[in-house]
């Protein structure tokens, strides 16, 4: 009656995986090898033989990270089990034969657990037969493994494979054409040439972005005076300044301020605007002597509109000055001999009633 056997395969454990870096540089290793074994094998039942031992050699090549493919040939012996016929009791049993191996290679650590199939052929011959003639079969196998790297190019290696085989009929005096062999080998591989190497990463140095050109300065007027950054000597000139060839402050109307009617006395938005020029003299680094100008228009006497435009030039003087402005403020009124406009309009008269401030050190 066949008997067959059922074969257990041993769990791999600890299967790792590279470091995606590592995995992404790491440089594929093709080289052809070969590998020595030797083998025991726990042999079917049905072949009335004792387990037996044997060796072999595998001619591979790596193709990539996880894929092997290697041509195996091997010799293995048995002792025939005691029969009832003694002409037979004792003799050896010998197999030969090869396989073309594909390995999945779960990892290429230093531990490299794989999985294996095959298929291929062997001759056997078996004293059980009575004839001692031999006898072809077909072989399939698969089973699980290891690789441990003790060197770049020595490896240990182990599998457990399950083995069927199938006679066909071959030898009629043999009741059993199908068995199912477990096979045990262990051995070594020895890659042949040197192992690529695992390129050294290194970071790029940044380079950094050029800076951008500085515009020229003959094109640039950073405060509004009229005057090129090339040529300006005074910059973050007051806004509203009159300046020299320069760039320097020359003089500065202080539009807006104006007077309660007839009076020396600063109306709210005239404090309003002076609070702003006391900030930008007080923030600008020139500290030259500045001369506070009152002009007015024509309506009253020259006297008057004289001593006039003296008092209020000095009330703007005094109120800069209440305001923290360092400079040294020196008031003067020029009346109405000082129009800009015509003094027969009310927009003449109101253009000439004005202050103006004019640097002394310009």
């Amino acid at each position: 009656m066949l008997k067959k056997y059922s074969i257990a395969v041993l769990a791999l454990a600890s299967i790792g995986t590279l470091p995606s870096a590592q995995a992404e540089t790491a440089p594929v290793d093709d080289r052809f090898y070969v590998a020595p074994f030797g083998s025991f094998i726990r042999t079917d039942g049905g072949r009335d033989n004792q387990d037996g031992w044997g060796g072999g050699l595998g001619f591979g090549k790596m193709l990539d990270q996880h894929f092997n493919v290697e041509l195996k040939g091997y010799y293995q012996e048995f002792e025939n089990k005691q029969s009832a016929t003694p002409a037979v009791a004792g003799r050896e049993s010998r197999f030969a034969g090869g396989s073309a191996d594909v390995l999945y290679f779960f990892t290429r650590d230093t531990f490299a657990p794989y999985t294996v199939v095959g298929v291929g052929g062997m001759s056997t011959r078996n004293a059980s037969n009575n004839l001692n003639r031999g006898d072809s079969a077909f072989t399939a196998e698969a089973g699980a493994g290891f690789t441990y790297e003790l060197t770049d190019n020595f490896l240990l290696r182990s599998d457990v494979r399950y083995r069927y085989s199938n006679h066909f009929n071959d030898t009629p005096a043999v009741t059993n054409d199908e068995f199912h062999d477990v096979v045990v080998n262990m051995g070594f591989v020895v890659p042949i040439g040197r192992k690529p190497s695992l390129a050294k990463y290194e970071a790029p140095v940044p380079v950094p972005a050029p800076a951008p050109a500085a515009p020229d300065c003959s094109t640039l007027d950073s405060d509004a005076d009229g005057i090129n950054d090339c040529t300006d000597q005074c910059p973050s000139t007051l806004t509203g300044s009159k300046v020299d060839n320069l760039g320097c402050p020359v003089s500065l109307e202080l539009r807006g301020v104006n007077f309660r009617v007839d009076s020396a006395e600063l109306t709210p938005s005239a404090m309003g605007i002076l609070d702003k020029v006391a900030e930008n003299l007080i923030n600008y680094p020139q500290k030259d002597d500045i001369e506070v100008h009152g002009h007015t228009s024509s309506e009253a006497s020259f006297k008057h509109n004289m001593k006039l435009s003296e008092r209020r030039s000095q009330s703007v003087a005094n109120y800069l000055q209440m305001k923290g402005v360092t400079n040294r403020l020196i008031a003067k009124g020029f009346g109405e001999g000082h129009p800009i406009a015509d003094n027969n309009t009310e927009e003449g008269r109101m253009q000439n009633r004005r202050v103006e401030l004019i640097w002394m050190g310009n």
